[in-house]
């Protein structure tokens, strides 16, 4: 591969499935601001119409984008329609989220005339895709940012750029300007100059808390851009008196390893009481141990695909290794079937003795068990995270949740459903090293829009009445 081209790998495969040149930053940016004039002059409506003639497209793509989608990520073909599906449901939740979150306001104040709120449009936005749901996160950033006025250059992870590609080119096929939706292809440099360039207005990432952090640190000095950060997380579930044994397992299977265990809301620490530890776990490992891994499209369908590329597998594997030579107890250990492709099974290791455990997101199906004595010991090992996105409680009384509720530090929380799976009709997003305050989803209108205060009158009307001499 030259340095200038971009080669996407397909995890099951090993095979190369698309290439393409890297992309101009400079250009690309100027050819974005000579487009935001004129779309964001666009009524609304316009706008809207156009973002509703995108969905459509999709709907007809759907197949071609979701089997694109198994093929580039290595997820199982029926996870890959399921993200389709959001793609297309993200268009009508973003419009009623603009109208609920970012609409006009007027108020009359007699003689002191109107005031008014409206909302303006940043410019030009840089959406930085992930590469585990390649289509769904992206679109989150960009269908709310069109809506509102914004012009986009969209880089997709370069682990996924013919996702990003065919995204694209779905907008471009509802009428939407080639200018006005571009996409970057490239990889982390791409990535840096594109952050730093004068002629971006705002960054929207999904990625991982170092990369967002590393953004974060770039712009300190440029508070005059939006910046939006949805980065992983190390969720913990906390177990507790339930009489659900199957049901329980059921939901940390799949908090822990749907998609491989590659979303940011996975359960990363499972926290149990100690007297349910034993039907717990053993139940956690029967029902892991009868998924099958495998490639997108075979039958009968997989429950997990491999992860995303070798480096992957690899990091995962040594940080097993790690956690056992470290005082972990292996309850299911992570087995690589074939060392050139990166299918790893589900892995279950006991890390309550394991001293100072690493607080770092394990990106992939590995979870880490915590046995606890009272639920003050659960709540305390809930919090022990610099992260902060997904916490879920399985269990307990109403009185046991409100508690957890209360003290639990996490933008989602959740009581007897999984850590993952957010719907996309409330907020999505952490704190800590989770995010910056900047929850997605329905409430990323408040993000591609910011608000104009305004007090109006038809004529001018004014007297100063203190301060004044005679006048002669």
């Amino acid at each position: 591969m030259s340095s200038d081209e971009i080669i996407s790998i397909e995890p099951a495969t090993g095979k190369e499935i698309w290439r393409g040149r890297v992309g101009d930053v400079d250009d690309i940016v100027g050819r974005a601001r000579r487009a935001w004039p004129a779309w964001a002059a666009q009524p609304l409506s316009t706008r809207i119409e156009l973002v509703r003639r995108f969905a459509n497209e999709v709907r007809k793509e759907a197949e071609k984008l979701a089997t694109l989608i198994a093929r580039e990520t290595g997820k199982p073909l029926w996870e890959a329609r399921t993200e389709v599906e959001s793609v297309v449901n993200k268009v009508e939740i973003s419009v009623r989220a603009y109208a609920e979150r970012s609409s006009q306001r007027k108020l009359d104040s007699a003689l002191q005339g109107t005031t008014a709120v409206r909302h303006k449009p940043h410019g030009v936005m840089a959406v930085l895709g992930p590469y585990n749901f390649p289509a769904h996160l992206p679109n989150g950033h960009i269908v709310p940012a069109l809506i509102a006025g914004n012009v986009i250059i969209f880089k997709p992870s370069e682990k996924t750029p013919a996702t990003g590609e065919l995204l694209a080119q779905c907008f471009h096929k509802a009428g939407i300007s080639a200018a006005v939706v571009q996409v970057l292809i490239g990889g982390p440099a791409e990535g840096q100059e594109l952050i730093a360039h004068d002629g971006i207005d705002g960054i929207l990432f999904t990625g991982s808390a170092h990369t967002g952090i590393a953004i974060n640190r770039k712009l300190a000095t440029r508070p005059d851009k939006i910046v939006a950060l949805e980065m992983g997380g190390n969720n913990p579930m906390v177990i507790w008196d339930t009489p659900k044994i199957t049901d329980a397992a059921a939901l940390v299977v799949q908090s822990a390893f749907t998609s491989a265990g590659q979303r940011c809301s996975a359960a990363r620490r499972l926290i149990v009481k100690s007297s349910m530890y034993d039907s717990i776990v053993g139940e956690v490992k029967r029902l892991a141990d009868r998924l099958i891994v495998g490639a997108p499209f075979d039958e009968p369908s997989p429950f997990m695909g491999p992860v995303i590329d070798n480096v992957a597998a690899d990091g995962l594997s040594e940080s097993f290794v790690y956690l056992m030579s470290h005082g972990g107890k292996p309850i299911k250990h992570l087995v690589r079937s074939n060392e050139n492709l990166p299918f790893l099974s589900p892995a279950i290791i006991d890390t309550t003795k394991v001293k100072d455990r690493p607080d770092v997101e394990l990106f992939g199906p590995l979870l880490q068990v915590i046995r606890v004595e009272d639920f003050d010991e659960a709540i305390a090992e809930a919090n022990n995270t610099r992260f902060g996105l997904t916490a879920s409680l399985v269990g307990g009384t109403p009185q046991d949740y409100n508690r957890f509720w209360a003290n639990v530090r996490a933008g989602v929380i959740n009581w007897n459903r999984p850590t993952n799976g957010a719907p996309s009709s409330a907020p999505f997003g952490g704190i800590g090293l989770s995010g910056n305050h900047r929850p997605s989803a329905f409430y990323a209108a408040d993000y591609c829009a910011y608000p104009v205060t305004s007090t109006e009158m038809e004529q001018p009307r004014a007297v100063i009445g203190v301060g004044l001499r005679e006048a002669s």
